[in-house]
């Protein structure tokens, strides 16, 4: 697109630009260019292995075309290309995905501070404590609307998800209660003691109804701490998921399409993202050899 000139400027798009519009590091289309112009990338010493580079590449190509997502590094081509029985090294497909202009484009983070906690703050089981969230998107009919998430902070799963016009304490609590129906069976007193729920200190968390109807399920409220985003680290990854493959790359007319959307992102998300701390399974398998190991109930 640096070559489209502007109908107001009369001139060219700046690659400084458009990266800064799209959020991307430039240094990725730089190097994306280095390999288009090199048409014989280096070729690595040593025996190959039982595979080719030519036949990886393209078994690579295939994983990122069939995947549901977006965006996928080296690390999930390389688990998506085992389960498939195709052996390799991650360093190696890494390599093979940067000569070959297949890297997803990141940009690395810079240290804002001192951190308000050690960074271990994730739970041994399921049902234990859950995450939720709200971001915002646009529909073309009813301009910005609302989306909630509610995602289990051990399994990464997402247990609600939920989009509405306005942003209130009473939308909040949806993606909870679609949860609580889920995994406990029924929205009523005590039917979900134990739980913890993690939320940042929006409005809509610290208000008098959600807090109430928190404690009447039988789960506790648990602010994470205040400008530390990491204390609530699963929804806020699982946002930028949901942005990246859903709300940043679609157009939705109503909010009732949003919602359809939503719930076909939630299957595909819980049954096929693949989590890198749970061995590259996903969030749906996760929870399930979870369940394999608990003791059944009297």
């Amino acid at each position: 697109m640096s070559t489209v000139i502007s109908i107001s400027t009369r001139r060219r798009y700046s690659v400084a630009r458009l990266c800064r519009v799209w959020g991307i590091p430039r240094a990725g289309i730089y190097r994306g260019r280095r390999v288009i112009a090199s048409p014989t990338p280096r070729r690595r010493p040593g025996p190959q292995g039982p595979v080719s580079d030519a036949v990886l590449v393209e078994a690579i190509r295939q994983v990122l075309l069939a995947s549901p997502f977006h965006g996928e590094g080296y690390r999930k081509v390389w688990a998506r290309l085992r389960h498939q029985g195709l052996r390799t090294s991650k360093e190696r497909v890494r390599r093979l995905m940067r000569e070959n202009g297949l890297s997803a484009l990141s940009r690395v983070g810079s240290v804002r501070g001192p951190r308000n906690h050690d960074g271990t703050i994730i739970p041994e089981r399921i049902d234990t404590m859950w995450g939720t969230d709200m971001t915002a998107t646009f529909t073309t009919e009813h301009g910005q609307v609302a989306v909630f998430v509610a995602v289990d902070h051990a399994s990464a799963e997402c247990v609600g998800l939920h989009a509405a016009l306005r942003g209130t304490r009473h939308e909040a609590l949806e993606p909870v209660r679609q949860g609580v129906v889920e995994r406990f069976g029924a929205v009523e007193k005590d039917a979900a003691a134990g739980l913890s729920i993690r939320h940042d200190h929006g409005s809509q968390y610290m208000s008098h109804d959600f807090q109430k109807e928190l404690a009447w399920l039988g789960a506790s409220s648990s602010p994470a701490f205040v400008r530390a985003p990491e204390g609530n680290g699963c929804a806020e990854r699982f946002i930028r998921t949901l942005k990246e493959n859903l709300l940043w790359v679609r157009t939705f007319r109503t909010v009732e399409e949003l919602r359809l959307a939503l719930i076909e992102f939630r299957r595909t998300y819980n049954e096929h993202w693949l989590i890198e701390r749970h061995g590259h399974r996903s969030p749906a398998q996760f929870r399930r050899d979870q369940m394999d190991t608990m003791p059944l109930a009297a």
